[in-house]
């Protein structure tokens, strides 16, 4: 049985001013980083929504700094059942933190984009759109994969050619699989390694804001 996680909440950086009622950014960063990472983020984001960045609820093996989603040590490691746990939290957290935003969008970089997806594929009509950068797909079936397909929600999907960090056969499988669950925007950046870019943040910025033109006054 997987472990049951659960997301600090008092760990979770808001965006200032006024978020009753207005559509949530979700931001969930990658190993070893914090709810700090992604944060600064904010000025490249379009105005008009909230945002919150979480912390991840698990610590990794010293001497590595930070929190993680799941592990991705070991014989286990990068399980598709650990990732599953973790979406599993954060849908836990956003039923107690934004129950009442109209819209909500995911945002995350490596593991927080995997667990982004998976949320997305647990909860398939609770999103607007999910932005995943350095990230994949989960391999293996969930119950609701049909029905996602069916709605074929709006991701951003951005990667590297220089990213060594993510399992080749992992993207892959990201970009045989997504294409058929998603209304998929994938864009591959020269040159980039496992980070993010300013032009990638500019295609990220306007994919959230044809996101925002759709989320009901």
């Amino acid at each position: 049985m997987s472990e049951i996680l659960t997301i600090d909440d008092a760990a979770t950086r808001w965006s200032p001013g006024e978020r009753a009622r207005m559509p949530l950014l979700v931001l969930l960063h990658g190993y070893g980083a914090d709810e700090h990472d992604l944060f600064g983020l904010s000025a490249y984001l379009p105005e008009g929504i909230a945002v919150a960045s979480v912390a991840a609820p698990l610590t990794p093996p010293w001497p590595m700094p930070g929190r993680s989603w799941y592990p991705i040590e070991g014989l286990d490691g990068r399980s598709s059942a650990a990732v599953t746990a973790a979406a599993e939290a954060l849908l836990r957290w956003l039923d107690i933190a934004a129950p009442d935003a109209p819209s909500v969008a995911l945002l995350g970089f490596s593991q927080g984009a995997a667990v982004s997806l998976q949320a997305l594929r647990l909860a398939p009509e609770r999103f607007g759109a999910v932005v995943a950068l350095s990230g994949y797909a989960a391999p293996g079936d969930l119950p609701d994969d049909e029905v996602l397909a069916a709605l074929r929600p709006h991701v951003f999907w951005g990667r590297g050619t220089h990213d060594d960090v993510i399992p080749p056969a992992l993207i892959a499988h990201t970009a045989e699989w997504l294409p058929s669950h998603a209304d998929l925007t994938g864009r591959v950046y020269t040159g980039l390694t496992h980070s993010i870019s300013e032009e990638e943040l500019a295609d990220v910025r306007q994919f959230l804001t044809r996101w925002l033109e759709n989320v009901p006054a």
